[in-house]
């Protein structure tokens, strides 16, 4: 069978019986009624849309795990009403739609019944056939819910509630999918393995009758036993009951008062509400009556205020008018001013220039004969200076003299420079080699160093291989300050063996992780790194507590004159503790979790003594003298071997076993360098620094020579200068002379000039600034007179404006007086105009208010009753809400129960109720008991029936595979003693724990054991499934479903068992009468290969190809092909008669005639 939506193919193989073999009765009842004819899925699970039909008898479902075999169970459960927790698998029935589908359809075609009369039926006497559908929506259903509301039901094309499907499965066709005896679906299976005897009993019971007759006997015996037990206690339950009603009765009397009163209270208070309502209004109408005769006062007022107003403004407005004449005037003699100040600086900014001239002038006339006097003068002087240089030359040398003397130094420095340039080129030679010493010497220093520091190595070594654990301690070191105490770790990281074998030892004893491993010191820092480093940053980390980071104080395993007999006579070192330096936290935490402290390490000599003197007996013998053993740990080295011996005692035989480990060397632990190459490393280092002392005496040596040279060179080169010097001096002094000589020339002829024509010229110019000088004064002082009386005039004009402004102003503030005035009596009409008006709206709204609480008047006007009953109250409002406050306080105190009345009279009614049940008690019991004896008959030699024939199945069942099986009923009781043989109260003789009854199962599978009930604590999964198998088996024929469907049972299985198995399930599915047998699914990923049942005639092979890889089409599968190879080449026709290829297939093999059924 095809389904080409998902890639999935059924091929249904199965016996073909001619009907011309087959008996008519046998034809009819081949079909079980409601056995399972057809089965059609559409978007359900992993299948798209296939439809394949059963066999009428056993159906074996094989196909690759994954495939979709415990599918098709799930759609006989949903198919036929059953809801998901039935599967174990879900609680919604959506969850099984098809990924990226919204609707799932499976539909279920059952074998019908037979008509009891077909003449009744003249147009056929074809039975009524039943098909179910079931079509489950994704859309439909609460999201929160598990999907009731999803699933649409039909019987025949016909929509149906659920409760039909549910009448037509279990009451028509006698169908329990509920009940793991007929129904175990893959997911249960374990659950029906895990029931105690009372469980196996009910499911049993339900499996056994259509409509669970015995079932349902079982609980009503049980309910029965139940009532009959409470019943002694009923009679002084009741009479206790009986008084506590009384009790009950009287408390609600005193209620009942109480509530009466509650309700004067608050009749009273509703007529305090009446009248205060009424109060309030009278109150607020008065309000408003003096609202309004204020609001016509202030409106009086507002009048007069407005009258006065009107001859302010116009007596202001007629100085405003004066005000602007006399401002125009000011503008005018404003300009006037400006201009006459214009003149005024600009004559008197000429006159201060012509000044000005006037003086220069003036000063030049008188400096023309100082300049004359100081030109005489100045020749003197010049004549002076030129002799006095002229003397200074005659000290210096003659010019080829100091050239002379000036080459030869020049010749001597420069062959002094080539002397000195060979020795600097030496010393920066060796002072290069010297330098290439100390930096060879600083890098073997370096090296040397290294090597000494083997933590650092060791760390950088584990780092760099545990990139993780590198990160966790990168963290840790860049927020230490978030812990309340250090840190520690890791632990490979802070420990300093003393020995290369120590570290081997101590590597190979302490666990990797513990190696790793950080330590802290409370429990907070625990769990804020657990926190931060293991949670939040996802890195693993391994952590221990050492509380305060305290080393506890010890007691060593051997006391100290053993231990000084170890170390003399068998070479013991000592404790592995002892071996190696860390912290106190570390060393706690490490004898805590790898007991260093217990472990001894020897020598060679130690693993002589192990193998020839005794040394484990020493080690294993208590020092108490009890002769107890004990178990120890200790490493010893042999030639270039190194071992570890660790002895146990066993708890049983008190024996010693020895465990021996060989011992490689410490990675983690390694000391790093050898001590050869560290020396070899030393001696490098001291060579250098040798070599740089030879060097740096040399270096010394050519500085000095250097130096030498470079003083020398010094002092030809100070003779130089001096030269330089002294030639310099004597051409600067022949440029004086010459530059003294051309100033006497200078001085002489300014001496010589003629100063009278400058003189008469500048004298002319001085009578023209002083003519002009005097004419700039005369114009400026006539501006100044018309700038002044201008001015005068402006003064007045200006005191004139400010004394008209001033009264200006006083008039405008009487006018903002008077404004201010109307504009407070304008807003405080309006605001008793709004406050008169709110307040008649709220009179309007209180009397209504007032009139619908407490209504005074009838629509006629006349006065009502209630009126009077108000004008008897008080008419003071604070006196009436004290009055209110009283009545709610009583109201308030007095708990309101409007259930009171009602729980007073039933109250009555059950004290009458329970004298009568009282009086009636003890015939009522007897009737149950009566009951109970009736029912338990017949019930009873039902099930000591049903167990005998099961029994015998199983026992015969068990049997046939070399074992042992009893099914027994249990009473919940000891074995020993009879039934009735406990009860000795009389009132108990009926009574016999039904709730206790169950079925055991035992089983036996070896020869001397005996018979023991069936448990996990006890047997296999194997052992169990074989038992659970068998009883299964025995109760095939007795069961009334017409179909029974099992997953997987028959995995876990040897193959012994399995071939066992699998022939009595074929055996008790096939066997006539087959209207006993019925219809049986075995789910099963596999089978063992040569099952010579699987030729039963009746049993029908389903193969499931599902999955994405899966060949589109049936007929590309090649079944005959495959089938013919597999059988031995027999003969199988490959087309019919048209030459076409047949859809059916007849595979003749082992005289058996095969068919492949094909949709």
């Amino acid at each position: 069978l095809v389904s080409y939506g998902c890639c999935t193919t059924f091929c249904s193989f199965q016996a073909s019986i001619p009907q011309k073999e087959m008996p008519q009765s046998e034809s009819e009842v081949y079909y079980k009624p409601g056995s399972i004819r057809r089965v059609k899925l559409k978007n359900f699970l992993t299948y798209n849309a296939v439809e394949f039909r059963p066999g009428p008898r056993l159906n074996v479902v094989i196909g690759p795990n994954g495939t979709g075999k415990s599918t098709i169970l799930c759609a006989i459960c949903l198919g036929l009403g059953g809801q998901p927790p039935l599967l174990g698998r879900a609680d919604d029935a959506r969850t099984f739609i098809m990924h990226e589908k919204n609707v799932a359809e499976i539909e279920v075609e059952l074998a019908p019944h037979k008509k009891k009369n077909p003449s009744q039926d003249p147009h056929s006497n074809a039975p009524n056939v039943h098909i179910l559908r079931r079509v489950i929506d994704r859309n439909r259903g609460s999201e929160k819910g598990r999907g009731k509301g999803a699933s649409t039901y039909f019987i025949n094309n016909e929509q149906v509630n659920l409760k039909a499907v549910e009448t037509l499965v279990q009451q028509t066709y006698s169908i329990a999918i509920d009940n793991l005896c007929t129904f175990l679906p893959q997911d249960r299976v374990g659950s029906f393995s895990g029931f105690d005897s009372k469980m196996l009993l009910a499911e049993t019971q339900k499996s056994l009758s259509g409509s669970q007759h015995l079932y349902t006997t079982h609980m009503r015996l049980i309910e029965l036993e139940e009532e009959i037990r409470s019943s002694g206690s009923n009679l002084a339950s009741l009479e206790e009951k009986l008084a506590r009603l009384k009790e009950d009765h009287t408390r609600l009397q005193r209620e009942k008062d109480l509530i009466e009163e509650r309700d004067l209270y608050i009749q009273k208070v509703k007529l305090l509400q009446q009248k205060i309502a009424w109060v309030v209004f009278d109150h607020a109408r008065e309000y408003a009556k003096n609202l309004k005769d204020e609001k016509k006062i202030i409106k009086d007022q507002l009048n007069k205020s407005r009258k006065a107003f009107a001859p302010l403004e116009e007596h202001l407005s007629q100085i405003q008018h004066q005000i602007q004449r006399i401002h125009s005037r000011t503008i005018a003699f404003d300009k006037s001013i400006k201009e006459s100040r214009k003149k005024y600086e600009a004559g008197m900014t000429k006159a201060e220039r012509y000044g000005d001239e006037i003086e220069s002038e003036t000063a030049t006339i008188t400096s023309i004969d100082s300049l004359h006097r100081r030109a005489v003068e100045k020749v003197k002087v010049q004549e002076t200076k030129l002799q006095e240089t002229q003397q200074h030359l005659a000290n210096y040398p003659a010019q080829e003299q100091l050239d002379a003397i000036h080459r030869e130094a020049q010749e001597n420095l420069r062959s002094l420079k080539r002397e000195m340039d060979k020795a600097r080129r030496d010393l920066q030679e060796k002072q290069m080699y010297l330098r290439q010493a100390k930096d060879t010497a600083q890098t073997l220093k370096s090296k040397y160093t290294r090597m000494q520091d083997d933590r650092a190595r060791r760390t950088e070594h584990i780092f760099r291989h545990d990139t993780r654990l590198q990160q966790t301690y990168q963290w840790i070191d860049q927020n230490r300050k978030m812990f309340r105490r250090p840190i520690h770790g890791p632990i490979v990281c802070h420990i300093d063996p003393k020995s290369a074998n120590l570290a081997a030892y101590l590597e190979q004893h302490v666990p990797i992780s513990v190696l790793k491993a950080y330590v802290v010191e409370s429990k907070e820092d625990y769990d804020l790194l657990y926190r931060e480093v293991r949670v939040k940053l996802k890195l693993p980390i391994n952590i221990i507590t050492v509380r305060n980071g305290i080393l506890d104080q010890i007691r060593r395993d051997y006391s100290d004159d053993k231990m000084d007999t170890l170390k003399s006579l068998h070479g013991v070192l000592g404790y592995l503790d002892e071996g190696f330096v860390c912290p106190d936290p570390i060393l706690q935490a490490l004898r805590d979790r790898a007991s260093v402290h217990k472990v001894l390490v020897g020598t060679a000599k130690t693993q002589d003594s192990l193998d020839n003197k005794g040394l484990f007996k020493y080690l294993s013998q208590t020092e108490d003298g009890s002769g107890t053993l004990k178990g120890s740990c200790i490493f010893a080295a042999k030639k270039n071997a190194s071992y570890k011996y660790t002895t146990s005692v066993s708890r049983y035989r008190k024996e010693t076993f020895m465990r021996i480990d060989e011992i490689s060397g410490a990675r983690l632990l390694s000391l790093g360098i050898s001590p050869e190459k560290k020396g070899q490393a030393e001696k490098e280092f001291q060579d250098a620094e040798q070599e740089m002392e030879r060097l740096d005496k040399k270096v010394l040596e050519s500085s000095e020579e250097y130096t030498k040279i470079q003083q020398k060179g010094q002092e030809l080169s100070q003779k130089a200068k001096d030269a330089r010097k002294a030639i310099s001096e004597l051409t600067d002094v022949v440029k004086k002379i010459d530059f003294a000589k051309r100033k006497l020339k200078e001085a002489q002829e300014e001496a010589s000039k003629d100063n009278e024509a400058e003189k008469h010229r500048h004298m002319a110019k001085l009578k023209n600034n002083v003519q002009s000088y005097i004419s700039s004064l005369e114009s400026a002082s006539k501006s100044y007179d018309d700038w002044m009386k201008a001015t005068c005039s402006l003064t007045g004009i200006k005191m004139t404006e400010e004394g008209l402004v001033d009264k200006s102003r006083k008039i405008q503030d009487a006018i903002t007086e008077k404004k201010a005035e109307n504009s407070r009596l304008e807003d405080t009409f309006k605001n008793i105009t709004e406050e008169f008006n709110r307040k008649r709206a709220e009179v309007k709204d209180l009397q209504e208010k007032a009139h619908q609480l407490g209504p005074i008047k009838d629509a006629d006007g006349n006065e009502l009753p209630l009126k009077a009953e108000l004008d008897e109250l008080p008419h003071d409002h604070h006196e009436l809400e004290e009055a209110l406050d009283d009545a709610n306080d009583k109201v308030n105190t007095i708990h309101d129960n409007p259930q009171v009345l009602q729980q007073y009279e039933e109250s009555i009614k059950e004290i009458e109720t329970t004298t009568q049940n009282l009086e009636g008690l003890s015939s009522a019991e007897d009737i149950k008991r009566q009951e109970l004896r009736n029912l338990l008959d017949g019930w009873e030699a039902a099930l000591v029936n049903m167990t005998k024939d099961v029994n015998e199945r199983f026992g015969r069942y068990m049997s046939e595979m070399s074992m042992a099986g009893e099914i027994k009923i249990s009473t919940g009781e000891d074995e020993s003693t009879s039934r009735k043989g406990n009860n000795n109260n009389k009132e108990d003789e009926d009574l016999f724990n039904f709730k206790d009854w169950g079925i055991q199962i035992k089983v036996k599978f070896r020869e001397k054991s005996d018979l023991q009930v069936l448990s996990a604590q006890v047997h296999s999964g194997g052992e169990r499934s074989v038992s659970t198998i068998m009883y299964l088996m025995a109760l095939q024929n007795m069961m009334v479903s017409p179909f029974r469907c099992v997953d997987e049972i028959n995995q876990g299985l040897d193959e012994r068992n399995e071939r066992l198995v699998f022939k009595r399930i074929v055996e008790n599915s096939t066997t006539p009468p087959l209207d006993k047998c019925g219809q049986y699914f075995l789910i099963t990923p596999k089978l063992l290969p040569n099952l010579t049942d699987m030729e039963n005639e009746d049993v029908t092979i389903h193969c499931i190809f599902n999955g994405p890889y899966n060949l589109k089409h049936f007929d590309d599968w090649a079944t005959e092909r495959f089938l013919r190879k597999r059988k031995g080449n027999d003969f199988i026709p490959e087309s019919g008669e048209d030459g076409k290829k047949e859809s059916l297939g007849t595979i003749t093999s082992s005289h058996k005639k095969k068919r492949m059924l094909r949709d």
